[in-house]
């Protein structure tokens, strides 16, 4: 009796079904023995044992400390630019602050000094009397500082400070300069402004200033002091310990500039300058007494 021989079809099915069978045994089987199974069926004859999963997801030490280098190095290379771009800027800050006062001066609608010394001062008392605006703002005065006390430093002046000058209490700092000169452009309808403050102090306030009224048209008059040479700016420790700050305190006023829509009603200013960049006290009740009362006689009377 003769047996027939199976078909290539059959074959493969076999084949098939005992290769799945091995696949579930193995399977099955614990995890040292599956081990076991792998150091035998290596294909270079030592029992070298496969990774295990735990072994492949770790991390190689010297690749983590590889990586720990390369995230320094940039660190590194990041901290280096932005060193170099502050003292290019601060080169450039400190180069372009003028050594000497401007020979000729042009004529605007106005002209305002921000406070912080006397030289200022006698300076925009200067320019109003030469006629180089029609008034002028002194922002930032002292509160116990009078009209008086300024016609007897400037008595020359004595007229014009009657007349034509009026004083602002309630500025705090730089950006309260420009808060209240803001108003007070607005209240008279000027267009253009001489802004008189010290030369190295004067980038930051025409910043403030262009930030807050954006529209007028803004002249400096730099204040050549005589307490900081800027002229040897990189050579003088003294006027180092000026510039500096106040380089910081520009960069921070143009940053701000950025994000900031209106001084006046930011939080921001008054994180950055440490408190209200201008006085809660109304303006009829700050300052020394002659003051109020000149304010009071100078207020328009109404019909009741």
């Amino acid at each position: 009796m003769s047996i027939a021989a199976p078909s290539p079809r059959g074959r493969l099915s076999r084949l098939w079904r005992s290769l799945t069978w091995r696949c579930r045994r193995y399977a099955r089987l614990p995890r040292y023995l599956r081990a076991v199974m792998a150091m035998i069926g290596s294909r270079n004859g030592d029992l070298s044992m496969a990774p295990s999963d735990s072994a492949a997801r770790g991390t190689n030490p010297s690749a983590r400390i590889s990586l720990l280098r390369l995230v320094g190095a940039a660190l590194v290379a990041l901290v280096g630019a932005c060193t170099l771009l502050l003292a290019i800027g601060y080169i450039r800050f400190a180069s372009a602050i003028e050594a000497q006062e401007p020979t000729t001066t042009p004529r605007t609608d106005a002209i305002v000094v921000v406070t912080g010394g006397a030289q200022r001062i006698g300076d925009a008392i200067g320019l109003l009397g030469a006629d180089r605006g029609a008034r002028l703002l002194i922002s930032g005065v002292n509160e116990k500082t009078s009209r008086e006390e300024l016609a007897k430093l400037n008595p020359a002046a004595r007229d014009l400070l009657a007349c034509c000058v009026d004083l602002d209490y309630r500025a705090r700092n730089t950006i309260g300069n420009a808060i209240e000169t803001r108003r007070w452009i607005r209240q008279h309808g000027f267009r253009s402004l001489l802004v008189v403050t010290s030369n190295y102090h004067m980038p930051r306030t025409l910043a403030e200033f262009a930030h807050a009224m954006p529209n007028i048209t803004l002249i400096p008059h730099p204040v050549v002091t005589d307490h900081v040479d800027t002229t040897g700016w990189w050579s003088h420790w003294a006027t180092v310990k000026v510039l500096v700050p106040e380089y910081v305190k520009y960069l921070v006023a143009r940053l701000r500039s950025l994000v900031e829509r209106d001084p006046e009603t930011s939080r921001l200013s008054i994180i950055i300058g440490g408190r209200k960049p201008v006085s809660a006290k109304p303006a009829e009740v700050i300052g020394p007494a002659s003051e109020k009362r000149s304010r009071l006689i100078d207020r328009p009377r109404h019909e009741g």
